[in-house]
């Protein structure tokens, strides 16, 4: 499968993205430049982590404007599937992708940790190989990465089983403990954790390469 990986100035983790897509999971990355008016064929679009055009007018609030992400929500409006990762979860509610807002972490510090994250049942491909329930984990590293949405907002989450996954601990003060959502079609994923991260096992932990297996597939 063709994965497309958007380079925004500031993004810091495209190549980990790349890497794990190519090298662990054997698809064909390619990098898709944020000026970029194209996205060359790919099947999959994930957008990274990092800090998008520095993040110096609010996290995402710029990237949401770059070119090629015309061409990244004409792709997720025609039912291609997108994934946004951290700083690309933020650039995904920035740009009317998702639903819900990411706050500043209640604790007003920048934190960078492993997590327990717990898949649930959601409607959407991303995790049909994964069982809900099931338990990971995997690393935060984020100083914005408090969810947030209102009350009739949740509600609709929640009941049209849009929530993906949530953190089994809340790090962040995120609501309902939610760590990735889905939109109301299941082809547009936004979480704050990083699998790519730790999809190999000389990193200590290997539980991103199950969780990117589930969301690649």
């Amino acid at each position: 499968m063709k994965v497309g990986i958007v380079v925004f100035p500031g993004s810091n983790c495209d190549e980990d993205a790349f890497h794990v897509a190519g090298q662990v999971l054997g698809h064909q990355p390619q990098m898709l430049w944020h000026k970029d008016h194209d996205l060359r064929g790919s099947e999959l679009i994930i957008l990274p982590g990092g800090f998008s055009y520095g993040d110096y007018l609010r996290c995402g609030a710029i990237a949401r404007f770059a070119p090629v992400m015309e061409e990244v929500a004409a792709f997720a409006r025609k039912g291609g599937p997108v994934i946004g990762i951290c700083n690309g979860f933020q650039i995904l509610t920035e740009a009317g992708l998702l639903p819900g807002a990411l706050l500043q972490n209640a604790n007003r510090q920048y934190i960078c940790q492993d997590v327990i994250l717990r898949a649930e049942k959601a409607r959407t491909r991303f995790v049909r190989d994964l069982a809900p329930g099931e338990q990971f984990k995997i690393p935060i590293a984020h100083g914005d990465g408090n969810y947030f949405i209102d009350d009739e907002g949740l509600k609709r989450l929640e009941g049209e089983g849009q929530v993906v996954f949530r953190y089994v601990g809340n790090p962040n003060g995120s609501r309902a403990d939610i760590a990735g959502i889905v939109n109301s079609s299941g082809n547009v994923l936004g979480m704050m954790p990083h699998p790519e991260r730790n999809a190999e096992p000389l990193l200590g932990n290997a539980d991103g390469r199950r969780v990117l297996a589930s969301l690649l597939h």
